[in-house]
């Protein structure tokens, strides 16, 4: 008989803000912001005290990359443009980010995980799942070893949870942060799922939510209890279906160890419709940070790409995907956000933007030989 599947998630806390703790261990406790674009780094005075930048302090484009707890506390999260930032929290330190020590420190703690249960799926930087289906350790003990080793691995903390499947694991690892370990059953969907908002699903992005909002859909034991044909008359049956397996805590999903990219990209649904030119340096922002995203993913998977394409979505949901190939290889943020920008110049903007997305195909290895994709598999990086 098969044993049941445990599968976990494991989320760094606060991962960017905690690596920069790492290295200013005086800033603990404090709100700390980190973003922008050339945001100067700390300074050391003759008298051995440490000067650093405030958020009020900073004029310009830029959007948050990542902020302490202290610093959500008020209300600065990832992706919010920095002046609106400052004004939330004006008196937060502001630190530059260090995507290299970044990229070390995830190397470092996923090391460490897979010492102790190997079948692991990489979901970017900070972020992993498990299958611990085959691991012959109890669950508690499991996550209590797994936080162990990142936490001597990095100096650094995460949080677990260890659940039959992949949503619930995701779910999971949200409910205890920071620093938590959380374990769920079937027999605790209704008690600690089902009173989530909708929106804590992977996969409810801020259309769908306001949509089932409209209906009077705003817990996932809502969701759960919606009449199936009420959810297929508004969303179609394909997604209503799915709507009604994820409240029901249902998903089959494996963990998926390795898949060989045959492109990889990023792109972000925006919280509101932005306008070309109301909200150009928020756009502008966040179209820099995806190209950049995408530049580090490459990074990591040890490929370079040639044909660079952008994939924008309207308010009214039409879809505009555009590309072009370039004489050489690249992993540059660069040569990407130049090559996106040529893409961009060829679509007509005649309505608000609700996605923005960044794509490099192409690809080849760092010897130059092309990488050549499974069948039908494909790395997308969100």
């Amino acid at each position: 008989m098969p044993l049941p599947r445990r599968i976990a998630h494991l989320d760094m806390d606060a991962f960017y803000a905690s690596v920069e703790l790492l290295r200013y261990p005086e800033l603990r406790g404090q709100p700390v912001v980190i973003g922008g674009r050339s945001t100067p780094a700390p300074r050391d005075l003759p008298d051995g005290r440490r000067e650093y930048g405030r958020l009020r302090q900073y004029a310009g484009r830029g959007v948050v990359t990542t902020s302490t707890y202290e610093a959500r506390a008020l209300g600065v999260f990832s992706a919010m443009g920095m002046m609106k930032a400052a004004q939330l929290a004006p008196d937060a330190v502001l630190l530059p980010a260090d995507f290299q020590s970044y990229r070390h420190y995830s190397r470092l703690f996923k090391q460490a995980v897979a010492a102790i249960a190997p079948c692991i799926e990489d979901r970017g930087i900070d972020e992993i799942y498990l299958d611990l289906t085959d691991v012959n350790m109890p669950s508690p003990a499991l996550g209590q070893a797994l936080k162990s080793a990142v936490q001597q691995a990095t100096g650094l903390t995460c949080s677990i949870a260890i659940a039959p499947n992949k949503l619930l694991a995701k779910i999971g690892s949200e409910l205890d942060k920071p620093d938590g370990l959380t374990l769920l059953t079937e027999a605790d969907i209704q008690r600690r799922i089902w009173p989530l908002p909708v929106k804590r699903i992977n996969g409810i992005g801020p259309k769908s939510n306001e949509k089932l909002a409209a209906l009077g859909i705003e817990t996932i034991a809502q969701l759960a209890q919606a009449d199936p044909a009420l959810l297929q008359t508004h969303f179609g049956l394909t997604y209503a279906r799915w709507l009604v397996e994820v409240a029901h805590g249902r998903d089959d999903r494996p963990v998926v160890t390795y898949r060989r990219p045959k492109s990889i990209s990023r792109e972000t649904t925006f919280e509101r419709d932005l306008h070309v030119v109301r909200d150009r340096e928020r756009l502008s922002e966040m179209f820099w940070r995806l190209c950049e995203q995408v530049g580090q993913d490459l990074v990591r998977k040890q490929c370079r790409g040639r044909t660079v394409g952008i994939k924008l979505r309207f308010d009214d949901f039409r879809t505009v995907t555009r590309d072009i190939t370039l004489p050489n290889a690249t992993v540059d943020a660069t040569d990407i956000h130049r090559a996106a920008r040529q893409c961009l110049k060829r679509v007509t903007f005649d309505a608000p933007l609700r996605l923005l997305g960044v794509r490099v195909s192409g690809l080849v290895d760092e010897a130059g030989d092309v990488v050549l994709p499974v069948r039908g598999e494909q790395l997308s990086l969100y």
